[in-house]
């Protein structure tokens, strides 16, 4: 059977040979109880990757924003945050059905808040209007093409919300990616913000979980707001004993999913018909338009899906996004750009 090119997301990973080995031999315990020493063993190769003091090991990206922004926030607090932020886009408004919490989305400029309108957004102290509880900020960024901010953007907004005694979440769910893009230590871009989340089920490839990062005493109540959404999870060193291979393994590989998205989105610049900026191609993300007006998104999708590739599309609209991973090499990118040059012509 012919190979699929999955380019939908980095979420269809499937983990290594390495992964599966430590996950059947791992010791395991009860984490409810704090005793599963591999989930121990996980959280703190995490707290050091991320230059925090402690780390809770979680189901899913979306359950580690959660509760971080619980953990930080006072029930009618206001959250400050991108408005293309995956928070406030994909994370079906959590914050607001668990915790009362209202959201205040700004603009973003290449992924990244304004720290003079942070500044003005952060309400004043007055009986009529919620609290400033906390600003969140993501890298890399999923609906801007997986744009890597750099630490010194990172600390500019950190130092306005740190001014007004408010602290700041980093939805880090691909923080590595940015990493190895900006070829720095992801220490640097964690440093000043208080608590961060990583997926490893995304580029890392594993096939569950995230972290979250930050003080001892945050990470203490981020663990009850963890129990209280279900997410106490049992003899979990079976999925943390794939994360420890992935934080020891893979994360250099990253690269070589950041060259094949370059080469995928300089092909596609060359396709009559589909249209990329390519100056915000910084990691595995590639963003594209279909500008062709006699071929409609559907029919693309599955001219594709009939050479055995397959990419994401932004519903309602012709823009799409192709992503690349583990799992996907040099030859598949020709693969797709094949097929994607098949689409644009045969119709």
């Amino acid at each position: 059977m012919p190979k699929i090119v999955d380019l939908r997301s980095d979420t269809v990973t499937l983990p290594t040979p390495a992964m599966r080995e430590a996950m059947y031999r791992a010791e395991v315990g009860d984490d409810v109880f704090g005793e599963d020493p591999t989930v121990n063993r996980l959280e703190a190769l995490a707290a050091a990757k991320m230059g925090k003091e402690a780390a809770l090991f979680v189901a899913s990206g979306t359950m580690g924003n959660l509760v971080s922004i619980l953990s930080h926030c006072q029930r009618g607090d206001e959250v400050l945050l991108g408005e293309q932020a995956h928070s406030f886009i994909y994370e079906v408004a959590g914050a607001a059905v668990v915790g009362g919490l209202s959201y205040h989305p700004l603009p973003e400029h290449r992924g990244l808040l304004d720290p003079g309108e942070v500044a003005a957004a952060i309400r004043p102290d007055n009986i009529h209007v919620p609290r400033t509880g906390l600003v969140c900020l993501e890298n890399t960024h999923n609906r801007h093409g997986g744009v890597a901010s750099r630490p010194a953007q990172i600390q500019a907004v950190t130092a306005v919300a740190h001014g007004h005694g408010i602290p700041v979440h980093l939805d880090g769910a691909r923080i590595f990616n940015a990493a190895i893009a900006l070829d720095i230590d992801a220490r640097e871009m964690t440093q000043h913000v208080d608590s961060v989340t990583f997926c490893l089920s995304k580029g890392l490839s594993c096939p569950v979980g995230s972290l979250v990062c930050g003080p001892k005493d945050f990470v203490a109540r981020a663990r009850k707001n963890r129990k209280m959404l279900g997410g106490g999870m049992r003899q979990a060193g079976i999925l943390a004993a794939a994360g420890i291979v992935a934080l020891e393994t893979m994360i250099d590989r990253l690269a070589e999913d950041h060259a094949n998205a370059h080469l995928l989105a300089e092909g596609i610049a060359a396709i009559p018909g589909l249209a990329i900026d390519l100056s915000l191609v910084d990691t595995n993300i590639v963003i594209f338009d279909l500008v062709a007006p006699q071929i409609t998104p559907p029919t693309f999708l599955s001219s594709l899906a009939q050479d055995g590739v397959k990419v994401s599309i932004f519903p309602g609209t012709c823009r799409l996004r192709a992503v690349t991973h583990y799992g996907i090499e040099r030859a598949d990118i020709d693969v797709a750009l094949t097929a994607m040059q098949r689409a644009m012509t045969t119709q």
